[in-house]
């Protein structure tokens, strides 16, 4: 029968660790702080700028958010970015994506200070990513899906692992995260995408099979072998008019279709789990941006 492992459960104990570690921070006189910056108005992004803050207090960090308007300047962004460098009361920085699009991002993460770049994009800590230096920042999705395989007990080390997805958000990092030489790695990657040939032949072929495409529902049953385990990282909003809002939230992954082929009777259990507007309250179509709780859905045999 599928079993649905949900990741809140997952994000409670990750919250009583850095309750007790910030707990220690204090104690030694220092408050992490983070400082999440907001240029426009898009409301997927104000929605995931106000969780940020909002999560931030009831850990008891120090949060710092700056909402600009989405006439400000290349210039005027990289100068609030080098006060934030400089700030010492600042130890993270997060520049939400998207920004309008006069502004050059890419040119914004690299002027971030490296050892504030806790969303893990800036080359620096890319690189370090890549050379397995444990120094640098990686992104928290890719550390999210691997600490849900963790706490789920499936063996991750000689597992061949297919990412559908190549965006550095989620594809790319989490390939490079799960193929390093450690106990948390140690599985055979491949990533497929859009342009892959044959698709459906190589997701069968996962042990363990990872959609971060950013696309409602394209993972079908006859993409996935029985007793792999999906995991959905996506996010997407499809319109609905059974729906007081209009629209419902929905991962790259078909739920029902691919959890039936899981078993010849159906988990309600694991049925009624969906994105729910308290994941995301906000207008907006959302795809592989890898800010939504990852859905693990874990294919077993009938018997």
């Amino acid at each position: 029968m599928a079993k649905l492992i949900d990741g809140r459960a997952t994000a409670e104990k990750v919250y009583v660790d850095l309750r007790r570690e910030i707990a220690e921070l204090k104690d030694k006189g220092v408050t992490p702080g983070l400082a999440v910056v907001l240029v426009g108005d898009n409301p997927a992004s104000r929605a995931y700028v106000r969780s940020k803050d909002k999560m931030c207090r009831e850990l008891g960090l120090h949060s710092l958010k700056l909402e600009l308007p989405a006439s400000t300047t290349q210039g005027e962004l990289l100068t609030r970015v080098e006060q934030l460098n400089r700030d010492a009361s600042i130890h993270g920085i997060l520049v939400q994506s998207p920004p309008p699009k006069h502004i050059d991002e890419a040119a914004i993460v690299r002027a971030l200070d490296p050892r504030k770049d806790v969303d893990g994009f800036h080359p620096e800590n890319v690189a370090k990513l890549v050379l397995e230096d444990a120094n640098g920042f990686v992104p928290c999705t890719p550390l999210g899906v691997q600490r849900l395989l963790l706490e789920s007990n499936v063996e991750i080390s000689g597992a061949h692992v297919v990412v559908l997805g190549r965006s550095m958000i989620v594809g790319k990092p989490l390939a490079l995260l799960l193929m390093q030489k450690n106990k948390l790695g140690d599985a055979t990657v491949t990533v497929v995408h859009s342009r892959s040939r044959d698709l459906a032949q190589i997701t069968r072929s996962a042990d363990i099979l990872v959609a971060a495409i950013g696309r409602a529902e394209f993972l079908k049953a006859d993409h996935v072998r029985e007793g792999a385990v999906v995991i959905d990282v996506g996010i997407n909003r499809v319109e609905d008019a059974a729906n007081t809002r209009g629209y419902r939230l929905v991962g790259d992954v078909a739920f029902d279709e691919v959890s039936k082929k899981a078993s010849g009777e159906r988990d309600h259990a694991c049925a009624r789990r969906r994105w729910t507007d308290d994941d995301c309250d906000a207008d907006g179509e959302y795809g592989e941006s890898g800010e939504a709780n990852a859905v693990v859905i874990k294919m077993t045999k009938h018997e």
